[in-house]
């Protein structure tokens, strides 16, 4: 009697295996199309944009965006002739949803240029162009990291971050005299279209000029036509979400519901550009017909005066990785399949 097996015992394992069982087969095929996808660059990106931080990376930029960008572009305003101030203003309202009270808070800050003379001075202009300065270091940082460049440049850094600083506010000042020419859905879209354009050549020579002249120019186009569709969709979008989400955050939080807005906004924008950042390596490395056409010919993306690249991580992180796979990359079996 007492060597015999409790059927109660067996029937509540039955009950709970097929719970377990699917889980865990789920789990298994999710790890091999995970394991699949490692080789393609999907894969690729998703272990690149890890090695870089992206995360990290992203608020980071888009901190500093916020506390260095935002003083500039007050200045570039009130240096501008009324109409253009105007411009600038509208535009960058209209995309960030801001209106009503919250609008009205913005608009303080884009005083008269007597106003902004008077409160800033040379010392208040020298500092927000150091801030603006120091954001492009950061930038430059994810370039690097990106593309797995050596630290380096010294002052000419600094010189390059000031040269930047200039051709982005050209950048705003073309696109608002373009938008106070056209006016319109159909002039809507051929802004849109034109800021596509003339985004992708600014963020073609952004990449060339954060490298340091290191990288040819046909690797860095995926960037710079990514980076700036990305963006001017990521603006699209935020038509629909930031007028609630600026109502909200002003009623909650007054003045500084603005602000917490704009960090939402740019956060986003920095997701956008580092990842901008993280492809251009990966499809211009890659052994296939995009990476040898962006290669042109050539052995690999970098100039031939260019320092080699720094080594990668020895085990890089996979996607695999998030579904328990714990097997090194060397090591793993082939996967049979599903």
């Amino acid at each position: 009697m007492g060597d015999r097996a409790d059927p109660t015992a067996g029937a509540a394992e039955g009950r709970a295996d097929p719970a377990v069982g699917l889980l865990g087969r789920s789990q298994t095929r999710l790890r091999r199309c995970a394991r699949r996808l490692e080789g393609t660059p999907v894969g690729v990106l998703w272990s690149r944009m890890l090695e870089v931080e992206f995360v990290d990376r992203s608020v980071a930029l888009a901190a500093k965006l916020f506390v260095s960008f935002f003083p500039l572009l007050v200045i570039a305003a009130a240096l501008a002739r009324d109409a253009v101030r105007e411009t600038i203003v509208a535009a960058m309202m209209d995309r960030l949803g801001v209106s009503g009270g919250a609008l009205d808070l913005v608009k303080q800050a884009f005083a008269t240029p007597e106003a902004t003379r008077a409160a800033t001075g040379v010392l208040g202009v020298l500092l927000t162009v150091a801030f603006a300065v120091s954001f492009t270091t950061a930038l430059q940082r994810a370039y690097l990291r990106a593309w797995r460049r050596p630290s380096g440049g010294g002052l000419r850094n600094k010189g390059r971050g000031a040269l930047w600083v200039g051709g982005i506010l050209v950048y705003f000042m073309v696109l608002a005299f373009a938008r106070n020419l056209i006016d319109g859905d159909i002039g809507a879209v051929g802004v849109w279209v034109a800021g596509v354009v003339v985004g992708t050549l600014l963020w073609w020579w952004t990449a060339w000029l954060m490298l340091r002249g290191e990288v040819r120019w046909r690797p860095l186009l995926p960037t710079a036509v990514f980076t700036a569709a990305g963006i001017s969709l990521y603006a699209v979008s935020a038509d629909v979400w930031m007028p609630l989400t600026v109502t909200d955050n002003v009623r909650q939080f007054g003045a500084f519901g603005v602000a917490l807005s704009f960090v939402t906004f740019f956060t986003g924008m920095a997701f956008v550009v580092v990842i901008g950042a993280v492809l251009g390596p990966v499809l211009a490395e890659a052994d296939d017909p995009l990476g040898r056409w962006l290669r042109h010919g050539a052995a690999g993306p970098l100039m031939p005066t260019a320092a080699p690249p720094l080594p990668g991580p020895r085990r890089p992180m996979r996607l695999s990785d998030a579904f328990g796979d714990d097997s090194s990359g060397a090591n793993a079996q082939p996967v049979p399949p599903i």
